[in-house]
């Protein structure tokens, strides 16, 4: 599974992956992936019925945006490397800009929405990622990480311990983690609903509310009132 990079932190999406990038997704564990994936965020976007905008932080070459623009919302995709973007680019699909997660150049309340898919995972600096798109997001947030506590995750950890992968310089998240990590950012504030995917083959359903699946599909509606959703 890739992964996108915006931050502070050097990661090597660089010439040397962008142009593959792409590629992963023609293969049958990316086609299984891109599937149970999008399948378990627009599950998440029917808490944003109303929604028109969105941006994506850390598009890395459009892929997620792409699908976004085709579920009828005008995206903005944005991202720090200048390789990824340029195969973006390429791909002729949405607008894009260059920037970082901490300093977005836009105005607040510019998006209904932001969305960070298997980005969150590559930042340093996580919780101030989030406050900033916290700033330039109307409605909330739309997260897709993977999970430190899954299979998956195990199998991308231990494979950092044989060989160098874009995963070293990954942090992966839990359920609860990336919970207490949005309530740090909201004050308590707003509503969570998730639920994770891409369990075994064999499992029966490809969504549920358990927390070891490998994708964890999670939400931010923005709010007064704090509450867990499924």
């Amino acid at each position: 599974m890739p992964a996108h990079h915006l931050g502070n932190r050097e990661v090597t999406f660089d010439e040397r992956v962008a142009p593959h990038y792409e590629a992963w997704y023609k293969t049958p564990e990316g086609r299984r992936a891109d599937a149970l994936e999008k399948a378990a965020l627009h599950r998440l976007l029917d808490g944003f019925l109303d929604a028109r905008s969105v941006l994506e932080v850390g598009c890395g070459t459009g892929h997620f945006s792409r699908w976004l623009g085709a579920q009828g919302l005008a995206v903005v995709g944005l991202d720090l490397s200048a390789a990824m973007l340029a195969q973006a680019r390429s791909l002729d699909g949405v607008p894009l800009a260059q920037g970082n997660a901490l300093r977005l150049p836009f105005a607040d309340g510019a998006f209904d929405l932001v969305a960070f898919v298997t980005t969150l995972e590559f930042l340093e600096w996580p919780r101030e990622a989030l406050a900033e798109a916290l700033r330039v997001a109307r409605r909330g947030l739309l997260l897709g990480v993977l999970n430190r506590w899954s299979l998956l995750g195990l199998q991308r950890r231990l494979a950092g311990l044989l060989r160098r992968t874009i995963y070293d310089a990954a942090h992966f998240y839990g359920v609860g983690e990336l919970q207490r990590l949005l309530r740090s950012v909201t004050g308590g504030k707003g509503r969570i609903g998730w639920h994770t995917t891409l369990f075994p083959r064999w499992w029966p359903r490809s969504q549920v509310r358990l927390p070891w699946g490998a994708f964890i599909g999670m939400a931010l509606i923005a709010g007064d009132k704090a509450q867990e959703e499924g």
